[in-house]
């Protein structure tokens, strides 16, 4: 299901290969939280999505859980920035902003994270919504 709609939003982007169970694993026990129902299934399908573009949509699992573990054991960012422990980030647009789920408490919405001023905003309803708007549109969409 998730090739397929990525696959039809953007018929070039570059699908991995699917995550295995042991990386979800991974991902669960290094952050200490599920991952979201519906990135669970995506990974099952590719361990991350490259859009036209070179950005990272959707990372693999292993990205998701080192990038989440160094953003959460950073002193320098603990000084900076809100707490990341709520956030699942997921994907990036190439220019700093990251992509996250919310899982405390679990929501099904995409947030979006601006690393400038640390605001965590509405971005989309949902991973699908995500994965349309990111693979089809360009510049600052989710604004």
């Amino acid at each position: 299901m998730w090739r397929e709609l990525i696959l039809e939003a953007a018929g070039d982007a570059d699908l991995g290969e699917p995550a295995g169970e042991e990386a979800l694993a991974a991902v669960e026990a290094a952050l200490g939280q599920p991952l979201p129902a519906e990135l669970a299934a995506l990974l099952r399908e590719c361990d991350g999505v490259r859009g036209r573009s070179g950005d990272d949509v959707v990372w693999s699992a292993e990205r998701i859980a080192r990038d989440n573990a160094e953003f959460r054991a950073a002193a320098d960012f603990a000084a900076l920035y809100m707490p990341f422990e709520p956030l699942m980030f997921f994907g990036d647009n190439g220019g700093g902003d990251q992509f996250a789920f919310v899982r405390t408490p679990p929501r099904t919405e995409v947030f979006v994270w601006d690393h400038e001023t640390d605001s965590r905003s509405l971005a989309c309803h949902g991973l699908a919504q995500y994965l349309g708007r990111a693979l089809r549109e360009t510049g600052d969409w989710y604004r």
